[in-house]
């Protein structure tokens, strides 16, 4: 599994610009309000899921954004989801609870997850995400995240949560 030295190294490969903050562990949204408002760009919370038929999902959204569940897999084409293990998560993510984040798309790509990201996150200019650990947030533009999925072969299935519909 890609460690966070690997996802530096990558994004450094393809000439993207970052900057890391490191800061203490953050397990969930609601945690770290202050840590958040100190780092410019988007804040993100992520979901790792599991579909009724075994097929695993990384579901990236705006921190304030809702998601329903209940009604997700009508829109993105799946069976109906749950919460995946943090053993299957840390097998084919390579990140613990706290951790997940679209950067694990690293590992994810060759363990056959699909990618799910907010239109909210796709529209805005500079996104933070974990860098696999949850004592960093690293702020990356939207012309990198773009990079950084091709590098790792993923096309994103993009959603407006709000509308609850796929964007092509």
């Amino acid at each position: 599994m890609k460690t966070r030295a690997d996802l530096m190294a990558l994004l450094g490969a393809l000439g993207v610009a970052t900057r890391t903050f490191e800061h203490p562990a953050v397990f969930r949204v609601g945690e770290g309000e202050a840590i958040k408002a100190a780092i410019p760009g988007a804040h993100t919370k992520n979901l790792f899921l599991k579909d009724a038929k075994g097929q695993l999902w990384l579901i990236s959204a705006a921190d304030s954004t809702v998601i329903d569940l209940k009604r997700l897999h009508t829109v993105i084409g799946s069976a109906r989801l749950s919460f995946g293990s943090a053993e299957l998560m840390e097998a084919s993510l390579g990140v613990t609870p706290g951790s997940v984040t679209a950067f694990a798309m690293i590992n994810g790509a060759a363990s056959d997850v699909r990618f799910v990201l907010d239109k909210l996150l796709a529209d805005a200019p500079l996104v933070n995400f974990h860098p696999l650990v949850n004592t960093a947030t690293t702020g990356i533009g939207q012309a990198g995240l773009r990079a950084f999925l091709v590098a790792v072969g993923v096309t994103p299935l993009i959603v407006d949560f709000a509308a609850m519909a796929v964007i092509d």
